[in-house]
């Protein structure tokens, strides 16, 4: 533990309700386990385990659209097609909007292409404050 310390490391010890230790993995595990086909019994074998977790990963990247980039995927995201496809998205609201102004109480969601990720951010302050008054 020493040296770790020494390199600049801390310890981290999870506690109930703060989940700031590594909240993008901790939201990948909730999104890995709430998929249907989670296995329900434990894999017969390592091989096994590799090959489910290898579709999901494919699954995540590249077919699955994430809410925090603007419903794209983070390989469009990666590859900068995103760009494109809010755009295309924009136009289709925007026309769907001025066929149907009823349908609509006030703007459109944005479909800008965002340059920051966060995750529950007001949440993630939070708990950052209960802990360095906690630390105090």
């Amino acid at each position: 533990m020493a040296k770790l310390q020494d390199l600049g490391v801390i310890p981290s010890f999870s506690r109930p309700s703060i989940s700031n230790d590594n909240p993008f993995s901790e939201s990948l595990f909730k999104t890995l386990k709430y998929r249907p086909e989670y296995p329900a019994k434990p894999f017969d074998a390592m091989l096994e385990a590799r090959e489910w977790v290898h579709t999901f990963t494919y699954w995540y990247n590249n077919v699955h659209l994430h809410s925090g980039i603007g419903f794209v995927t983070p390989a469009d995201r990666h590859n900068g097609n995103d760009v494109a496809v809010l755009a295309n998205r924009h136009q289709i609201y925007q026309k769907a909007k001025s066929k149907h102004p009823e349908r609509w109480s006030g703007r459109t969601r944005n479909w800008e292409p965002g340059t920051t990720v966060t995750l529950k951010k007001f949440k993630q302050q939070k708990a950052e404050k209960t802990a360095d008054k906690q630390a105090a």
